[in-house]
């Protein structure tokens, strides 16, 4: 296949991903100005005032919906499954779903169509097979790179959370020892830790936004558990509900628990730390030890090299 062939295939792909966008742009125009009317409606009659959102999110929402259909689960539980993901990274908008389906569609689509117009400029342009073999591989890392990226936002997230967490219940336990009550201690430790750990007082702003809509507390706590995705912050959740269940002294358990955050936090950080000289072996043998003995070696195989070579020479 020559390169004219291949360029109408591109073009003739091109051409067919059009038609398919043009077509759900038409399919989805009448829900999506329903669904403008609705909104205009809700807020006409003086409703609640939206959630705050990410803008990127939504435009990405939308530019990407018709192709969102593409990658989209029909299974309940994948679906149910990562959208729990997206909250852990902290997309909690409603169209951070379709966005990231639609995401998935577009790059499975675009790193291809990059790929070939660069092989194009190049002086030797691919044959067929490794053409191909390199197309599929521009679809697949478009497909998952996504997932990658979220499961980036993922470990981060957490990671902070963490790292915070044991600051944050040392903060509830003085509260609660000073004589506040629970839901009073979170709102202010939510309040108080916006400069160390922005992410986990906005997670305990909406706890205290559920507790005074009146949502119960195990409600709002089982919800934290579930938007943060961390161990310790399930392990708090579950020692406030059973402290509440039995009736035990809450001070005391949340001293016990910050304890032992803290203990488990020193622990991680302590097998961090030793996992840094086995971390550092592999740059050490194959960056630093040649360039080393480089250095060491080479004016010494030199000065081997200009008198023996004479003598050999000579012996000869």
């Amino acid at each position: 296949m020559g390169a004219a062939e291949l360029g109408i295939v591109g073009l003739v792909f091109v051409a067919s991903v059009a038609l398919v966008l043009v077509l759900g742009q038409l399919a989805t125009r009448g829900a999506s100005k329903e669904r403008t009317q609705r909104l205009l409606a809700g807020d006409a009659d003086g409703g609640a005032a939206a959630p705050r959102s990410r803008p990127w999110v939504e435009l990405l929402a939308r530019s990407t919906q018709p192709l969102a259909r593409f990658a989209e689960s029909d299974k309940k539980a994948q679906v149910s499954a990562l959208r729990r993901r997206l909250l852990h990274a902290g997309l909690r908008h409603p169209q951070a779903a379709t966005a990231y389906f639609g995401a998935k569609t577009l790059l499975a689509l675009a790193l291809p169509l990059l790929a070939f117009g660069m092989q194009l400029l190049l002086q030797q342009p691919l044959q067929s097979r490794a053409l191909m073999q390199a197309l599929v591989l521009a679809a697949a890392l478009g497909y998952y790179l996504p997932n990658v990226v979220v499961a980036r936002l993922v470990f981060l997230r957490q990671r902070e959370i963490f790292e915070s967490f044991p600051d944050a219940l040392d903060l509830i336990t003085v509260c609660v020892e000073a004589g506040l009550g629970v839901e009073a201690a979170l709102a202010r430790v939510a309040e108080d830790m916006q400069h160390r750990s922005r992410v986990l007082s906005v997670e305990l702003q909406l706890v205290g936004l559920e507790l005074r809509a009146g949502a119960p507390r195990e409600h709002a706590l089982h919800n934290l558990a579930l938007r943060t995705g961390v161990e310790e912050v399930d392990g708090f959740v579950a020692m406030l509900i059973q402290t509440e269940r039995f009736g035990t002294s809450v001070a005391q358990a949340l001293r016990v628990h910050a304890d032992m955050l803290r203990t488990r936090r020193r622990q991680r950080a302590e097998e961090a730390a030793a996992k840094v000289a086995v971390k550092l072996l592999l740059p050490l043998i194959f960056c630093i030890f040649p360039a080393l003995l480089l250095v060491l070696m080479g004016p010494a195989m030199i000065n081997i090299q200009r008198a023996l070579l004479p003598a050999l020479s000579g012996g000869h």
